[in-house]
């Protein structure tokens, strides 16, 4: 197997211009380990396989310590979080035992895809930050070959940690991007050019979104000539950290004149890293507070930090849906999307970073985990989401095919199998294979699989969304009403965006029902969904309140014909719970005769339900 490049611990390397060296070493492990990728991939699972020959999942199903793909595939079931959950709750109550994984399970980490309401509890060990930082080093090395100079200044990224739990075994559970942030591997990385961010560490790890936001946004204007790229994880982050600067810039600015921080900043810690940046700077002070106060913010990142050569977001699947608030405020700065990952696994990266958008393909590095692929059809045009059956029989699990058996234009569910203990995992995440680096394939994000609605990090399926609309709609039936039909959308007019329901009602007489009984409505379905948009709602503010928007009698049938008129089926039709073509939605909104809006936050706490009757 292609060996992995070592990431530089000494400044003094730098400073000797080994940066170049290094990138080169990079590049050449990329072409290593795509053009020889299916041994690679042998290789990974052969290793994987031989680590837990006596793990209780793999003897179970009569593994018997072989380590060929062949028998694997033959005798190891494709399996959902489900098939896992009751192996994964023995772990998070304390077994130890080597259930999943010969090596001790270090923490879980928590997936923003949800399980009954709750986030999945991914398992994970140690070595697994290595190899996510190993990812994480190609990626510069990568921009670097279109966009020279990005060395010699800072990025100013917007990242936040999210609040943590504990299992009653005692494991932490938390964020994926909040393990890595509070690991040594970025808390202590190399002084790396590439790594040099404008935000203190202690800045991003101040759990207090609103000091952590505050403090990052000072330290990035105080620094705003050295900014040489900008960024956060997702774009909607990016985006609420510009309408937070907004909202703030006129308190920035006396802390930039003055050199002291805001009162409201009392995280000792924050203001102990601010105040080694930040100093009296009343020129600076007017730059920023003239720029803030005209009336446009068109163009509002390259006039504050004008050396700025990208915006570093993913802005692929729901996140789309941002890049025109990202191109006025930018003034159409290229929009990057440098690698793929999740909880369960960290991917690939993108080889061709400039693309743009609608182009965006990552290539899977093969040495990251086992890579399968279920072929899948999109069946619903209108609203985008993909539904599959849960369970594969015999045949559907035959049509499995390897990394470099991709073929290009067919859609694929990704399926795979991994160090820290999942085997023939089904992602949920549906990709088409778009192209091909030497023989590794690179991927278009399609969509996840079963998701209707999504603001943030968010992701509602279809049956959870019945099930809240359900619950609410039967508050309706002490005034003689009933829901005929509904549909739903994910509204990002504004920041933060919320989701919006059109509801068609059955009403003996509309004068009986008060405005606050649609508001309760609209806080039932919130407090019906899962944890993971409860805390986009309460803690992170990532999301909006959410509206119930009631149309006219008809309204539905007019849909129908709609879609009959596009080429739908008759017999095939049904009314789609989630839209988001652009004529559908005018032609919902033409119809509303009434809009509501949830009164108050649904509630929310750190952690798993069960876990806190059981503390």
């Amino acid at each position: 197997m292609p060996e992995a490049p070592k990431i530089l611990s000494d400044s003094a390397d730098f400073i000797n211009g080994i940066v170049v060296e290094n990138n080169n070493k990079v590049l050449k492990f990329i072409e290593d380990v795509t053009a020889d990728a299916d041994e690679v991939q042998r290789q990974v699972l052969s290793e994987i396989l031989s680590r837990s020959a006596n793990v209780e999942y793999l003897q179970r199903y009569g593994l018997d310590g072989c380590t060929d793909r062949e028998t694997f595939k033959k005798v190891i079931p494709v399996v959902t979080y489900e098939d896992l959950k009751p192996d994964i709750e023995r772990i998070a109550n304390g077994d130890t035992s080597p259930i999943l994984c010969s090596q001790p399970i270090s923490e879980f980490l928590t997936s923003s895809g949800t399980s009954a309401g709750e986030r999945k509890l991914m398992p994970t060990i140690e070595e697994e930050l290595g190899r996510r930082s190993l990812l994480y080093s190609l990626l510069m090395p990568v921009m670097s070959q279109f966009l020279p100079g990005l060395d010699k200044g800072k990025g100013m990224y917007f990242l936040f940690v999210k609040s943590e739990a504990k299992t009653p075994g005692g494991l932490v559970a938390r964020p994926v991007l909040t393990s890595y942030y509070k690991s040594s591997h970025f808390k202590n990385r190399p002084n790396d050019p590439y790594t040099n961010y404008t935000s203190p560490k202690e800045t991003i790890l101040c759990l207090d979104s609103y000091q952590s936001m505050y403090s990052q946004l000072l330290c990035g204007l105080f620094q705003n000539e050295d900014v040489v790229r900008v960024g956060a994880v997702f774009a909607s982050g990016f985006i609420r950290a510009i309408q937070f600067l907004e909202k703030h810039w006129s308190l920035l600015c006396k802390d930039i004149r003055t050199g002291t921080i805001d009162s409201k900043i009392t995280d000792p810690s924050v203001r102990e890293a601010v105040m080694k940046i930040l100093k009296p700077n009343p020129k600076l002070a007017d730059f920023v507070e003239a720029e803030c106060s005209k009336g446009s913010w068109k163009g509002i990142i390259t006039r504050l930090w004008p050396e700025t050569k990208y915006i570093d977001v993913i802005v692929t699947g729901t996140m789309s849906q941002y890049i025109p608030a990202l191109d006025y405020y930018s003034n159409a700065l290229p929009l990057v999307c440098t690698m793929y990952a999740s909880s369960e696994c960290y991917f690939g990266i993108n080889l061709n970073p400039l693309c743009s958008p609608s182009e965006v393909s990552y290539t899977l590095i093969p040495n990251m985990a086992y890579f399968e692929f279920l072929p899948v059809t999109r069946k619903d045009e209108l609203t985008g989401s993909i539904s599959e059956p849960t369970a594969l029989n015999d045949k559907e699990k035959q049509q499995l095919v390897d990394l470099v058996d991709v073929k290009l234009g067919q859609d694929y569910e990704l399926v795979v199998t991994t160090y820290a203990g999942l085997y023939r995992y089904r992602v949920g995440d549906i990709l088409r294979a778009s192209g091909f680096k030497n023989k590794a394939p690179q991927f278009n994000f399609i969509c996840r699989k079963n998701v209707v609605l999504s603001i943030d990090s968010d992701k509602t399926d279809e049956v959870e969304l019945q099930n809240a609309v359900k619950n609410a709609a039967n508050q309706l039936l002490q005034y003689e009403a009933s829901l005929v039909e509904y549909t739903s959308y994910a509204d990002t007019s504004a920041i933060p965006g919320h989701y919006v329901l059109f509801w068609e009602l059955s009403v003996k007489d509309s004068t009986l029902i008060a405005p606050s009984v649609f508001e309760d409505c609209c806080f039932t379905v919130e407090e019906s969904l899962n944890s993971v948009y409860r805390q986009g709602r309460v803690c992170d503010k990532s999301i909006g309140p959410l509206e119930i928007r009631v149309v006219e009698n008809g309204t539905f049938d007019m849909l129908m014909d709609f879609a009959l008129s596009q080429g739908s089926s008759i017999n095939q039709y049904k009314t789609p719970r989630c839209v988001k073509y652009a004529p559908i939605i005018e032609l919902l909104n033409s119809r509303v005769i009434s809009s509501y809006f949830s009164p108050k936050c649904p509630r929310w706490t750190a952690g798993h339900k069960q876990w806190c009757t059981q503390n």
